[in-house]
C-alpha cells in the first residue's frame, strides 16, 4: 500500500482548469441528452439541422434504440459525476460520499462504454467510426475497471492515475462537440454546405475526440510524477 503525503495547495491555473472541465462536462451532460429524452428519434431526425445522428438510429431495431438510450443516459451521468472525484475536500471530509459517487460513475462508464462499443458498429462515420468509437468504448471501460481494481487493492496512486486517464476518455463527449463545431464552422465559412461539412467533420472525430485527450493526460501524469 502506498503512503500519501499532504496534497499541495492547488494553483490558480489548476483551479481555473478544474472549473473549465467541471462546467463544460456538466453542460454537455445535461443538455446533450435532453433532446433525446424529450422527443423521439424520428421527430428529431425530421428537424433537419442537428438531426443527422437521430436519423441514423431512428429506423434501427428496438434493441439498438435501447442501447442508444443507455449510452446517452449513462454516458451523461458518468460525465456529470466524474469531476466530483477530483475534489480533494470531498475525498478528505466525506470519503464515504466519494466512494459512493465513484462507484456510480464507474458503473455508468461500464454501461455507457459497452453501449458505445455496440453503437460503433452502426455509426455515421463507417469503418473509421467503428474503429475509433469502438476503441474509445473498450478503453473507457478497461481504464475504469483498472482504476477500480487499483483502489480495491489499496494502491491509491495507481487508482488516481488511472482515473485521470479514464476522465480523459469521459471528456471525449465534450471534445467531440468542440471539434465538430470548429471543423464544421471552418468549412461552412469557406462555402461548404452544412450537411457536407458535418459529414466531413464526423469522419475525423472518432479518433480526434479522444486521442489528444489521452496524450495530454499522459503528459500531465509524467509531469506530476517528476514533481
Amino acid at each position: 500500500m502506498t503512503v500519501e503525503t499532504a496534497p499541495a495547495r492547488p494553483t490558480r491555473a489548476a483551479r481555473v482548469g478544474f472549473a473549465w472541465f467541471a462546467l463544460t462536462a456538466a453542460a454537455i451532460a445535461v443538455f446533450a441528452p435532453l433532446p433525446y429524452l424529450m422527443d423521439s428519434l424520428s421527430s428529431i431526425a425530421s428537424q433537419g439541422e442537428g438531426g443527422a445522428l437521430a436519423a441514423n438510429y431512428a429506423d434501427r431495431t428496438g434493441a439498438i434504440h435501447i442501447v442508444f438510450y443507455l449510452h446517452v443516459v449513462f454516458g451523461g451521468l458518468a460525465l456529470l459525476l466524474s469531476p466530483l472525484q477530483f475534489v480533494a475536500r470531498l475525498r478528505e471530509r466525506v470519503p464515504r460520499t466519494h466512494r459512493i459517487v465513484g462507484r456510480l460513475a464507474l458503473a455508468s462508464i461500464v454501461v455507457g462504454g459497452l453501449a458505445g462499443v455496440v453503437l460503433s458498429t452502426t455509426n455515421l462515420a463507417g469503418p473509421v467510426g467503428t474503429a475509433g468509437f469502438g476503441l474509445l468504448g473498450a478503453l473507457w471501460v478497461g481504464f475504469a475497471a483498472t482504476a477500480f481494481a487499483a483502489i480495491r487493492r489499496g494502491d491509491v496512486t495507481a487508482h488516481r492515475r488511472w482515473m485521470v486517464r479514464t476522465f480523459a476518455l469521459t471528456y471525449a463527449a465534450v471534445t467531440l462537440r468542440l471539434w465538430l463545431g470548429v471543423l464544421i464552422g471552418a468549412q461552412v465559412s469557406q462555402g461548404a454546405a452544412e450537411q457536407v461539412a458535418f459529414d466531413r467533420a464526423y469522419a475525423i472525430v472518432p479518433f480526434l475526440c479522444w486521442v489528444p485527450n489521452l496524450l495530454i493526460a499522459e503528459l500531465y501524469l509524467r509531469r506530476s510524477s517528476r514533481r
